[in-house]
């Protein structure tokens, strides 16, 4: 114990041991990077915390390049989860990417290693460190994704992917007042692909903009955006947004003039939704609940499921899914899908619509899921989108689903990985 307490007395060990602990839990345990953060990062201040999170996010961006280097100054290959391989990333992802000084990167991560092969850590280190490489850009996708994603959309989907994955992704917000399009594009120096948009200029501090405050818009991607704009003005109507927060497409409907129930099982998210709410003066019903027991007391006019899913076309801001999400995961996030729209589809009335979503680049999630929905479905029948309903560059599919991918406004700072789907139940079961 007293040794530990030691330890931890070395300048910036705390934070790389924390950063430990997290890739641990991401990659051995399967955890959310954002969910895990906080027991990995506990009693850390605020600006360690940042560099945990910024050590592991930059490792899992980088890792099939990173584990390359080590490969070809090791002999023989070190377990993929061996600590010392990981203290090995944490230490070189420092110097790679985040500017840190090889001396002091070494420093703080030999006592990592915590009683295992210190001389080979620091031999490793020291041999990749002396060539001075450099990170390939764009960062190498794992090779299970690249493989899973060439045969479901052809080999060209994950070269677009990595490019994608090694550029910043841009901000979009979504306007509370879509027809002051025009003025908040000026006023924050963005552009607008559909009414409601603006495109922010890249490295904008979101809570200095004019108009954050006052609620006059969110932070939200163009993608993200396309379900509820299937659903159109609301005139009083009532819609169920299901799994709805943190509540951008809450918002949105609020905004649309829509009667919305907001629910969704995070006491913590729907928190979140409620601030969002109150900082832009629009209103919903919120609701706790878990989709797999609750009931609405009526069938409402219009449902929004933004279904839980592999988040797998968030890859660009959340690196870790392409490490925690395999085949098992998909499938099992499928079948969860495939029950809540059954459910969900008892909640509509007959003449109403329903839209399905998920923030997915699998089509066991989208386009399969939805093709068995109607196969035991036949009462609900696809509503193809409009290109008139859609941003610039998003085109609806054959089918007339959405289906945005990386190469999706590639040139105009791309977007999302996301698809959509409306249906309308017909007014007699078929």
């Amino acid at each position: 114990m007293a040794r530990s307490s030691r330890l931890d007395d070395i300048p910036g060990l705390p934070a790389r041991r924390a950063a430990l602990r997290l890739l641990d839990a991401v990659l051995r345990r399967g955890e959310p990077l954002e969910l895990a953060l906080h027991g990995a990062a506990q009693g850390l201040a605020p600006a360690d915390r940042a560099l945990v999170h910024a050590i592991a996010a930059e490792t899992l961006r980088h890792l099939p390049d990173l584990d390359a280097l080590i490969d070809r100054a090791t002999r023989q290959p070190l377990p993929g989860d061996a600590k010392a391989r990981m203290v090995l990333r944490i230490a070189l992802i420092q110097v790679l990417a985040l500017g840190t000084a090889p001396h002091a990167a070494i420093a703080t991560a030999l006592p990592l290693v915590d009683g295992g092969p210190r001389k080979l850590v620091h031999g490793v280190f020291g041999t990749v460190t002396r060539a001075q490489p450099v990170l390939p850009d764009p960062p190498a996708l794992p090779q299970e994704v690249v493989a899973r994603w060439g045969e479901q959309w052809g080999e060209a989907m994950p070269e677009a992917a990595a490019r994608a994955f090694g550029a910043r992704p841009p901000v979009d917000v979504t306007l509370r007042d879509e027809g002051e399009t025009a003025l908040w594009a000026e006023r924050l120096g963005g552009t607008s692909m559909a009414p409601g948009h603006v495109r922010l200029p890249e490295g904008t501090a979101i809570p200095d903009l004019p108009g954050f405050a006052e609620g006059a818009w969110w932070v939200q991607d163009i993608a993200a955006s396309c379900p509820a704009r299937l659903l159109g003005p609301g005139e009083g109507r009532v819609v169920l947004d299901l799994c709805a927060a943190p509540g951008g497409k809450t918002m949105q409907l609020a905004a649309a003039g829509w009667r919305v129930a907001a629910v969704d099982q995070s006491k913590k998210r729907l928190e979140r939704l409620r601030e969002n709410l109150e900082r832009t003066g629009l209103s919903a019903d919120i609701v706790q609940a878990d989709l797999r027991q609750w009931q609405p007391g009526e069938q409402a006019d219009a449902v929004l499921l933004d279904a839980p899913c592999s988040a797998t076309g968030i890859y660009r801001r959340h690196p870790d899914v392409l490490h925690r999400i395999g085949p098992r995961q998909i499938a099992e996030l499928a079948e969860l899908q495939a029950a809540l729209l059954d459910r969900a589809a008892e909640w509509v009335k007959p003449g109403g619509v329903i839209v399905y979503a998920t923030c997915s680049l699998e089509r066991a999630e989208g386009e399969t899921q939805l093709a068995a929905f109607i196969g035991r479905r036949p009462d609900f029948a696809a509503v193809p989108a409009g290109t008139n309903e859609l941003p610039e560059g998003v085109p609806p599919t054959p089918q007339g689903w959405v289906r945005t991918l990386p190469d999706t406004l590639e040139g105009r700072g791309g977007t999302d990985g996301f698809f959509v789907a409306r249906l309308i139940r017909a007014t007699t079961r078929v």
